[in-house]
């Protein structure tokens, strides 16, 4: 048997294990190991008395993966980027951003549920992690809309649809991941983020309007403010801009050379600044505590699904199972645009299933080298490429529209980790009943993937002036 028909093999085994609720760490890196010990028996010629050599091998082979991957400077990130949001939460900076979203922007029709989503934004923009989002917003947001007689489903959703916006907004721990997967600059995928999480944000609050307008009774403006409220709202929601600009700064130097420091050294400082705030504010030990803790159980449970997948991915080197999906992607006579756009559906077909994370790290090794390969190559100049653009840059934006895919994923059922977060802080809300009211989310999710696939300046503006 060819090593692709073992990779295709062990390949559909784990699709099987996934779907029938086997946890994505544990599913590939069983079928890693097993496709791992096939290959190298299959090289010995199947000989029973080389099997014990081939599982030698195979052993050795996964466990080079983990260190070596895992002890990626870039991957220090995503914990610091987990642990901003929590220490802002205790900070008090979401009840800020969304008492100054609220006086702001609530006049608009549906204005609570806006205000939500730019606070959510603005949160994200802190946070690396949607699920801590969804989580912190359930407390604060859901019960304000509520006692202006919001639809409880909708509040759910609005709470649950505003917390993927964390996805995309750096500083994102997804982005992090997309980056160390393709081997592309972190820095310059984080400023990619930006543009289209705010174009995200606002298609979510055009959405929100339109709805209000057409349905009666469906969310009333909240007036009352004067402009002195409004501006005595804005210094505690400053801080927020603060850490941003300190991420921005380290990543990118706006005032020419150099920048100023490593992301990393970027989230670590921000970390660092948003702690000092909590201080400020009277964070308690057992608050601190909980947030050590809760970042620590987020950061472990990533970097588990990350081991187990780079298991499999080396199966999948070994297999060939990239060039080959790669050679039959590129042989398909249609529109390679046709193609992406079919690339991007399957996602949505597989969050069904999976979570976000695990679904790139399952999916990227095989169809990122097929999609850059679409595009002309890795070194293709912008002038030679099917897509317009030049072989990093096609990376920066495919980037940014998988992970606007995972964020959709984060929402979709059955599987759409923020709704189950949402109904679990919420006790008089079933997982039914917000997976009912982000469903309007999913018509403004495709209109921003469309617009992002028709207008690739959108994501690649601002990281082409670093």
């Amino acid at each position: 048997m060819e090593p692709i028909d073992i990779g295709l093999i062990v390949s559909g085994g784990l699709l099987v294990m996934v779907i029938l609720g086997m946890r994505v760490a544990f599913a590939a890196g069983l079928a890693g190991m097993v496709g791992l010990i096939w290959i190298f028996w299959a090289k010995f010629g199947y000989d029973p008395d080389r099997f014990g050599q081939a599982l030698t091998v195979a052993v050795k082979t996964a466990g080079q993966v983990p260190h070596s991957k895992v002890s990626s400077q870039a991957l220090s990130l995503i914990p610091t980027f987990i642990l901003i949001g929590y220490l802002a939460y205790y900070a008090g900076l979401t009840k800020a951003l969304f008492e100054a979203a609220k006086r702001w922007v609530g006049w608009l029709p549906g204005g609570l549920a806006v205000s939500t989503v730019f606070a959510t934004a603005g949160f994200a923009a802190v946070s690396g992690a949607s699920v801590a989002t969804s989580a912190v917003f359930a407390r604060i947001a859901i019960p304000e809309m509520l006692k202006l007689g919001y639809d409880k489903k909708f509040a759910a959703g609005v709470v649950a649809a505003g917390g993927t916006l964390a996805s995309l907004i750096p500083p994102s721990a997804i982005l992090v991941i997309y980056a160390i997967i393709v081997e592309q600059d972190v820095g310059k995928l984080l400023l990619a983020g930006f543009v289209p999480g705010a174009v995200s944000a606002l298609i979510y609050a055009g959405l929100i309007v339109g709805m209000a307008l057409i349905i009666p009774n469906f969310g009333p403006p909240v007036k009352g403010f004067t402009w002195g409220e409004r501006f005595k709202s804005l210094p505690p929601a400053l801080p927020i801009v603060f850490v941003v600009l300190i991420i921005i700064l380290f990543i990118y130097n706006p005032f020419g050379g150099d920048a100023w420091g490593t992301p990393t050294e970027g989230g670590a400082l921000g970390a660092f600044v948003v702690f000092l705030m909590a201080l400020y504010n009277g964070m308690r030990w057992s608050q601190l505590k909980d947030a050590l803790l809760e970042s620590a159980k987020l950061a472990v449970m990533i970097f588990t699904i990350i081991w187990g997948v780079l298991i499999y991915v080396r199966f999948l080197g070994f297999a060939d199972l990239p060039g080959a999906f790669s050679d039959w992607i590129t042989s398909l006579d249609q529109s390679p645009m046709l193609t992406l756009v079919l690339i991007l559906l399957a996602y949505a077909v597989l969050g069904m299933f999976m979570d976000a994370i695990g679904m790139l790290l399952l999916t990227l090794p095989v169809v990122y080298p097929a999609v850059m390969a679409l595009n002309g190559g890795e070194n293709v100049l912008a002038a030679d490429s099917a897509f317009g653009m030049s072989g990093p840059m096609c990376a920066i934006w495919f980037g940014i529209l998988v992970v606007k895919m995972a964020e959709f994923c984060l929402i979709t059922p059955p599987i759409g980790l923020n709704c189950f977060v949402v109904a679990g802080v919420r006790d008089d809300l079933s997982v039914q009943d917000v997976f009912k009211g982000v469903t309007p989310f999913f018509i403004a999710d495709a209109i921003t993937i469309a617009t992002l696939v028709a207008f690739p300046s959108i994501v690649l503006w601002l990281p082409s002036l670093a």
